[in-house]
This record gives C-alpha cells, structure tokens and sequence, in this order.
C-alpha cells in the first residue's frame, strides 16, 4: 500500500513517526511519503517538504504568509496527484488538512484523519465536514468517545500515542541540584504573554527563604530559538533555558508551571506536579467569555478532561498572576499529600487513555480498514 502522510507542527511529526513505524510492522511493504519532519523521515517516510517550511504562528501570520500558505497547498495536491497514493493521512493540523481532505474526497481518495481536529472545544461545524470528506478518523482521547458517537462521526480509538513517546523516552537528568519547569507554549504570542508573568514568578520565589537553591529551567520549544525567550530571561543567573530536553526537564523537575496544550498531558506521564496556566489576547478571551466557551467546555487541560474533574488548578486568563502562580508553586514544593494526591489521579488518567501500543494499534487499524475497502 502506498501512504501519504501531512503532519503540519512538531507533535504531529512526533506521533507521525510513530505511526509510520507502526505502518511498516504491520505492512512490510508499505511506501510511505509525506510532509512532516524529520522524526517521520527517520522512521521510514520520503521527506518531502518540512513542516518548518509552512509553519504560521497566529492570525497576523497567516495574513503575512497567505500567498505562500496557498503555494503549499496546490503543491501539497500536486504531488498527492501524482504519487497516486491509496491513502491520505492526516495528521491533526486542521486549517490546512480540512481543505487537503475536501480536494482528496473530490477525486476518490481515500482519506484517514489522525488525531482529530478538537471540535469539542470549538468550530464544531467542522464535524459535518469529517463526515463528509473523510473516511475514517482516529481519535486519542477518552472523552471523545462519547462526542464523536452523540455527533454521529465514526471513528476508531485505540488509545493515546503520548504514551508511546514518553515511556519510550530514554530520561537522563537536564541539570543538577533542585529546579522548577517552565513551559510557556510554542507559539510566539504565547511566549510573549506567558513569559513575563512567569518571571515575575521566579523572582517572587527565589526571594523566599528556602528557594535560595532553586533554579528554573524555561523548556523551548521545538520551532522556537533563543531569541524569543531572551529578552524575558535577561538578568536572571537562577533561570536556564534548554532546547529539545522538555521530556527530562519535566521528569526530574520539583514543579512545573505549564501553557495549556499537550505539555500538561505530557506531565502527567512524567508525575511531574503541575499547574496549567493560559493567557490570551483581550479581544479574544472577551469573546470567549461572550460565548461562554470556559462553560461549556469545564476544563481546558487534556489530564482534566480525561478525568472529568480537576487533578491539577488552571489558571486561567485573569487569574493567572505571579501572586497566583507562585502561590500554586509554593503549594506543589511544599505540600507533600497535595503533591500524593495530584499523582494518585495521574495514575488515574495514565488508566483512561488506554495503556502502550496506541501508534501499533492505529496503524493495524488502518492497514485493516484499506484491506476492507479494496
């Protein structure tokens, strides 16, 4: 069987790895060709255009970049249409996936979706398109389940790849001596917010009698570089930022003060005591609220939506200060049955999500599925 594979960002290259070394255990003959990164290239997948390449950061980037985002596009169908692939895969990126999956349903191919687009928590419209265009999705979550069954999508879950890569992980210690993480998302406007009410914090508790030792340790992000957290860090001797180490800097970390998004399910895995803090432009979070998007939705961390209730705090927008922040920091050192607790309930989720083999189940599912539909 010939695979196409599209992962736009570095977990999708993570996960995509993952699965082409699932797609050729159980299809040794399998080709596999895509865009990606060099995770997927490394499992086994022609390379053709790294995800780096058309990778946007907000709103006003896709506006900038508009032109060459519609060049990638039409040169994502070309080459689709000429390698004649019996299956698309595509993995989560929704804003340019959608529309490669509306192409490829219009001229007979094939299509499965990996990790779904996240319309539990927004553009649920999206859902009649899942429906319409691809034809099978794979999801990773729990609480999906029940969704995608009340939306009427057919799907297939066979746990979270987030499991794979993190017990696979070969951990060695970042740094010696005592540290908290920090964890200020991927995206530039996410940094630029989160940054400087984490800073705040670490002033707040390197003050404090007993933190005189500690250290905190900023873990960048894989499309990030030392310029965009710098002019954040400058000045302070007790604050290290490492590149490519955010697997080691959680498991060994005291704490860790995280952006809402895969790092949290992340920690989790590592039992690294954690809160989840998210900020967002004004506009935004006032019409979030307008919409009452926090309502409806309970929880925004992937660990407490597995769980339905809250294993760990989110501070969220308004409350999220360096009072706040280094208050729940504090509180996640300090507070030894608070720290049991929150692991008590990691175990919990580690439980909900399936257990290991998620990537080799997928990828069994899907050689299983083309099978049936030839």
């Amino acid at each position: 069987m010939r695979y196409f594979l599209i992962a736009g960002e570095a977990s999708g290259d993570l996960h995509g790895g993952n699965l082409v070394r699932g797609l050729l255990a159980e299809d040794p003959s399998a080709q596999l060709r895509g865009w990606g990164g060099e995770l997927m290239q490394e499992a086994g997948m022609e390379l053709v255009r790294h995800y780096r390449e058309g990778a946007v950061m907000g709103l006003t980037d896709v506006l900038a970049k508009a032109g060459k985002l519609l060049g990638n596009l039409r040169a994502c169908k070309r080459d689709i249409a000429a390698w004649q692939p019996d299956v698309v895969i595509l993995i989560d990126y929704p804003g340019f996936n959608m529309k490669i999956a509306k192409w490829c349903h219009a001229r007979g191919i094939r299509v499965f979706w990996y990790i779904a687009p996240k319309t539990w928590a927004s553009r649920e419209g999206r859902n009649r398109k899942l429906k319409a265009w691809v034809d099978k999705l794979f999801i990773i979550f729990p609480f999906e389940v029940p969704y995608f069954t009340q939306k009427g999508v057919p799907f297939v879950y066979a746990g979270n790849p987030l499991l794979d890569a993190v017990d696979g992980h070969d951990f060695q210690r970042p740094l010696e001596g005592r540290y908290v993480a920090l964890l200020a998302g991927s995206r530039q406007g996410e940094i630029k917010r989160m940054m400087p009410v984490l800073m705040d914090t670490v002033d707040r508790l390197s003050a404090l009698p007993g933190w005189e030792d500690v250290r905190f340790v900023v873990a960048g992000a894989p499309a990030r570089s030392e310029a965009d957290y710098a002019p954040f860090i400058a000045g302070r001797r007790n604050v290290d930022l490492l590149f490519g180490r955010t697997y080691d800097i959680l498991r060994y970390a005291e704490a860790a003060v995280i952006n809402s998004g895969t790092a949290s399910l992340e920690a989790v895995l590592t039992g690294t005591p954690q809160v989840v803090a998210w900020n967002t432009a004004f506009l935004v979070a006032w019409f979030l609220d307008k919409i009452h998007f926090l309502d409806r939705i309970r929880f925004i961390s992937l660990g407490n939506l597995c769980l339905g209730r809250e294993a760990f705090r989110e501070l969220l927008q308004w409350f999220f200060t360096p009072e706040s922040a280094s208050q729940e920091v504090r509180r996640l050192v300090e507070d030894d049955d608070y720290r049991a607790k929150m692991r008590s309930d990691y175990a919990e989720i580690r439980r909900l999500l399936g257990g290991g083999g998620a990537s080799r189940a997928v990828a069994r599912a899907m050689v299983e599925a083309l099978q049936n539909f030839s």
